[in-house]
Parts: C-alpha cells; structure tokens; sequence
C-alpha cells in the first residue's frame, strides 16, 4: 500500500495523470494480461498522451469563440454558392494555412462565407492550432483597449501567436482612422507568421472608401493578397431559403 502510494505520489509530482488517478488499474490489468516491461509502459505513456491531446483541443476549441454553426461535416452543398466539394476538401486539408496563406471570403450576406470561416478554425482547432474566430468589431475592440485592459491585452497577446485567424464581416461599416491604424499594424505583425481568413461583402476596390484613407487601404491589401486565394462565394441567401417562420406552412390542398 505503502509503494502504491508512492507510485501516485511521483505521478502527481511528474504531472502524468492518468497514472495517479489509475495506478491500480493499471497494475490489475498487468497482473492478467502480463504484458512486457516496455508494453506496460507504452499503455501508461498512450494513455497520457491522448488525455493531454483531448484536453488541448478542448482548450483551443473554446479560446476559438466559434459561432454555433461552424460543422463543415454538414455542409449543405445543394445550395451551390460556388464552392464544389474538391475545393472544399483543399480547403479543409489547411496545406494553405501551414503555407501562411490568407483566404478571403467574398460575397453577398447569406452565402456562407461566416459558416465556412468559422468551419475552417473549427477544423484548425482540432488539428492543434491555436486558431481564433472574431468580428471585425470584436476585433476592433481588442484594439482599442489593448493599452487600458488588462482582458483586451491578453486577447491581443494571443492573436499574436495565433496559427489561423478568421475575421467576420471586414469593412462591413465604416471605420475611423485610428482603429484603420490599429488594424493595420496587427495584419502587419502578423504578415508571413499566421494566416488570416477574411470575410467580407465588399471587393477589394472598395475598402479604400471604407476606410477613409487610400493609403492604409492599400498597405493592408498589400500584406492580405500577397499570398492569397480570393474565393468569391454566389447564390441566393441560405438564410433566406431557408427561413424559419411562425405560421404553420399550408399542406398542398391549401389547408393550414
């Protein structure tokens, strides 16, 4: 009892969880399958390991402040907006994210381009990247009061080491020269080190007037597009088609 105790106790001390919390099944489960010195070992250390892995992805899932709709496994792609299924299969393999490629999501409201951004951090996420879904105004936020708050510091902190992030709505309303200011030097220190998702209803062309200044419109598109994929999403409003009412629909005799 003595020597068990201690087991668990070097365990608690050297952090391997599964052991301390597991010691004696895993000496019960040894004394009947009598596996090798080295087999035994290997079941502790698996075990650990996969512990260690869910839990991080735990941790990464929810520091990604995904939207409630981000499966992509339930793509719905009878309603075509212009993304075919190898596209998304490229897509979801991240090859372009370990190559520090941006993507930019561009099309009317109600395409997609939210559910697959949040998609693709959920998938990034999974994988064990640090990846992180914001709205342009939630990003702004940080921004702002990166230099006043001690929460909006940390938040700014961790997009700085972040692998992928996805920025909802860009451009969507007009933004002041400061916080135009702010985003850039952000895009800027991230150029090269992380990749960026973008989705936005207006083209390019427009950012400038959007932004009230042609030269930081510029500077930005500069450091987005220089490695990039411009995926132009089409089609009716998803939303639209499939909109949800309070009225009973009619049966096809026209009866409620």
């Amino acid at each position: 009892m003595v020597e068990m105790e201690r087991v668990k106790q070097c365990a608690l001390t050297l952090k391997i969880n599964v052991l301390q919390s597991g010691a004696e099944k895993y000496i019960h489960t040894a004394q009947i399958d009598k596996p090798s010195y080295i087999e035994f070992l290997n079941s502790i250390l698996d075990d650990e390991i996969l512990v260690r892995q869910q839990k991080k992805m735990t941790s990464l899932l929810k520091r990604a402040h995904l939207p409630s709709d981000h499966n992509l496994d339930k793509y719905d792609f009878s309603h075509f907006n212009g993304i075919s299924k190898p596209e998304m299969k490229q897509l979801r393999e991240l090859v372009w994210m370990d190559n520090c490629y941006n993507l930019v999501l561009m099309g009317p409201p109600g395409v997609g381009k939210t559910y697959l951004a949040a998609g693709l951090v959920h998938d990034a996420a999974k994988m064990g990247y640090k990846s992180y879904f914001k709205t342009m105004e939630e990003l702004v936020e940080i921004l702002k009061l990166k230099d006043i708050s001690g929460k909006a510091l940390n938040a700014y902190k961790r997009l700085l080491k972040a692998d992928l992030i996805a920025i909802d709505d860009i451009m969507l309303f007009p933004m002041k020269k400061s916080d135009a200011v702010g985003f850039f030097n952000l895009v800027n220190a991230l150029h090269g080190m992380c990749s960026i998702i973008i989705t936005t209803n207006k083209s390019p062309k427009e950012w400038a007037e959007t932004l009230d200044d042609e030269v930081v419109a510029t500077a930005l598109l500069d450091r987005l597009l220089f490695k990039c994929e411009v995926v132009k999403l089409e089609g009716n409003s998803y939303r639209m088609d499939n909109r949800k009412t309070i009225f009973n629909k009619p049966t096809p005799n026209g009866e409620a």
